[in-house]
């Protein structure tokens, strides 16, 4: 990832409804939710999620797929783990020790 994707990435996250967009895809998993579920759960008017739904997924963050007339969201963990991976390129200036207690935080529970 280069700085102008990270940056990309970080101003779609630092709004607060695209956060909680990007909260919940990433509970819901792999099977993603309908963009109309989305904005029901989060009490969103349809077009607004529309356009908070876009800069998610111009940031590379979350994946869209079309079934018929229902388009389904993802959160893409792959662009997530790229923008984890950017902000801690040159983590702990070669001891990395120091990067555990992050890398511990952010790792899955499952």
């Amino acid at each position: 990832m280069d700085k102008e994707s990270a940056l990309l990435a970080l101003a779609a996250l630092g709004q607060d409804t695209r956060l909680e967009v990007f909260r919940l895809l990433v509970k819901t998993g792999a099977g993603g939710l309908p963009a109309g579920e989305i904005a029901a759960r989060l009490d969103i008017v349809q077009n607004t999620m529309s356009a908070h739904l876009k800069v998610l997924d111009h940031a590379g963050l979350v994946r869209a797929a079309r079934e018929g007339r229902v388009i389904r969201y993802v959160a893409d963990m792959t662009g997530f783990r790229d923008l984890l991976a950017y902000l801690m390129e040159d983590c702990c200036n070669g001891a990395p020790e120091l990067c555990q207690p992050a890398i511990r935080a952010v790792a899955c529970k499952c």
